[in-house]
């Protein structure tokens, strides 16, 4: 056991088990084995813009993780703050030049796919754009499909890819890239043009890190 886990921190993880950015974290959290309380906020309930959430997050979203009583927001900022505090084992590799490409397919999910489909989003076209439900998952299958051609070109140049995104292990580009997938499935993305990603999924889904995360097995699933 690392001094770090010894050193007694309090975890919460305020998240909604179906939310991506969350999904994202208690992978994290299940890879580096370290405990932690879950605290379930319910996005259909509106319980995110509720005063008491608002007042532990200003921007109403998921995940926030709560340190010793102190709030972490910002699902990125919370998987670099989990690499520095607890480093065993490490989602990123020792070379700079390597954890600037998983950082960038990290990015390329958090940045230029996840929010275009993020419930807000979604929900903006709905009400001020008028957009009916089939045009609605069309915006979000378009997003997805555009970043997961461009990741899949990626990872089919990678000659050291061993199962994962990068090498044998994960590290946390599968952090983001699972909740992705399953959130393209949940939107219908035909993902038979993306056999890497699959293969990707296939690996990750072996682990208990990864089964224990999914949203189905999360105590407000349903």
């Amino acid at each position: 056991m690392s001094a770090d886990r010894e050193s007694g921190q309090q975890l919460v993880l305020w998240n909604y088990y179906r939310s991506s950015t969350s999904h994202r974290v208690r992978i994290a959290l299940n890879l580096k084995q370290i405990p932690f309380k879950y605290e379930a906020v319910s996005l259909p309930k509106l319980e995110h813009k509720q005063d008491a959430f608002l007042a532990v997050n200003p921007q109403g979203l998921v995940p926030v993780l709560i340190v010793d009583g102190s709030p972490l927001r910002q699902s990125p900022a919370i998987l670099e703050w989990l690499e520095e505090t607890y480093p065993l084992p490490p989602l990123l590799p020792q070379a700079p030049g390597d954890r600037a490409r998983i950082r960038a397919m990290a990015a390329l999910i958090a940045s230029d796919i996840h929010p275009l489909n993020n419930l807000r989003v979604l929900n903006y076209l709905r009400s001020n754009v008028t957009a009916d439900e089939d045009s609605v998952i069309a915006w979000c299958r378009h997003w997805i499909r555009t970043g997961f051609e461009a990741l899949e070109t990626l990872l089919a140049g990678d000659a050291m890819r061993r199962g994962f995104c990068f090498g044998a292990a994960p590290t946390l580009a599968d952090c983001y890239l699972i909740p992705q997938v399953f959130s393209a499935r949940r939107f219908g993305l035909d993902l038979a043009p993306y056999p890497i990603i699959r293969q990707i999924e296939s690996t990750c889904s072996a682990l208990p890190a990864f089964i224990d995360a999914q949203p189905d097995r999360q105590r407000d699933a349903g």
